[in-house]
């Protein structure tokens, strides 16, 4: 098969593993043949482009400006439980709404916000670093912990806001990759709400001062705090 202009590629049509030239259908060729057949010529198969878009501007002089096409943007709540004698913490209910204008695919959305959610609850809680002379110590499973199915929100529920009115993007929808990490936050605000109860008998009176608690509120760190609260 032989491609020699790009009006060629207008008849190419790719059915069932099988790439021809509908003007002769019966001239067919694996695709998996054609791609070794493009690396052995050293002809390149892959094709970028850029997107640029409109309207999007700032000034810094004067502050102003529309530096965003469109904002997502979400909310969460979430509910935790400490354990007092080892600082282990427990998420127990976490609740999130987000607007990501009128899904493409809403199965995968829920999937993209829940799991971004708990990449966030290891960046504030457990995926602790350290380094020593400039050297990365917690590079193993070991020392570094990441989420595990465990440490999912045993009420674990994610609601989407029906808003069509995103009409900029493809289809009115928005992305949804990253945002939803940041939510995750409500975790470690959860965690530090609780420390600001704790009380090493039986009182439950709010501390007078705020908590400081870093991120990631580590058990180590929690547990560590509450020996700091304990008079």
């Amino acid at each position: 098969m032989q491609i020699e202009s790009i009006q060629d590629w207008q008849t190419i049509e790719f059915q069932n593993g099988l790439v021809f030239d509908k003007s002769n259908p019966k001239e067919t060729i694996k695709f998996s043949e054609l791609v070794l057949e493009a690396y052995l010529n050293r002809q390149s198969l892959t094709q970028q482009g850029y997107f640029k878009y409109p309207g999007i501007f700032y000034n810094k002089e004067t502050g102003q400006g529309s530096p965003f096409f469109y904002f997502t943007n979400g909310v969460a709540a979430s509910e935790v439980s400490i354990n007092r004698w080892t600082g282990e913490v427990k998420v127990l209910r976490t609740e999130i709404l987000m607007d990501l204008g009128r899904p493409i695919n809403e199965a995968i959305d829920h999937g993209q916000v829940t799991g971004a959610f708990v990449q966030g609850m290891g960046w504030v809680t457990t995926e602790n670093l350290f380094y020593k002379n400039g050297r990365l110590l917690s590079n193993t499973p070991s020392t570094y912990k990441i989420p595990s199915v465990q440490d999912i929100p045993r009420v674990f529920k994610c609601h989407l806001i029906d808003n069509q009115i995103n009409i900029r993007n493809v289809r009115a929808s928005k992305a949804v990759g990253e945002p939803p990490l940041l939510l995750a936050i409500s975790v470690w605000s959860a965690v530090k709400n609780a420390l600001s109860y704790y009380k090493p008998k039986s009182s439950v009176a709010k501390l007078d001062k705020p908590v400081k608690l870093k991120i990631p509120a580590t058990q180590e760190q929690i547990y560590m705090k509450m020996k700091e609260l304990t008079p």
